[in-house]
């Protein structure tokens, strides 16, 4: 039974210690499917495709590689440019003056 426990332990250090890359497609048990973004010993950071973007410590998180694509996803758009305010004449008209 011992045996049992160690061989279990070791499979999930050995899943743990898979050098995952930015970009990679996981699936995590909570979140689901998701797509890494940063990766250091620390820190995972995992973009979710329907709970967007989440931080686990390294150490701990749980992933498992798919290969199901990432959903596309609409181009994010620009701010329009904010239109310039007309100048108010901040003198009286020329021809009012001299009436």
């Amino acid at each position: 039974m011992a045996a049992a426990a160690a061989v279990d332990a070791a499979s999930r250090v050995g899943n743990a210690m898979k050098s995952w890359t930015k970009g990679d497609r996981v699936v995590q048990p909570t979140y689901g499917p998701g797509t890494l973004v940063e990766v250091n010993e620390h820190h995972t950071v995992i973009d979710f495709d329907e709970h967007g973007r989440r931080v686990f410590a390294t150490r701990l998180v749980v992933l498992q590689a798919t290969n199901e694509p990432a959903p596309a996803r609409a181009a994010r758009k620009r701010a329009a440019k904010a239109k310039p305010k007309e100048k108010e004449a901040k003198e009286p008209k020329e021809k009012e003056a001299k009436a």
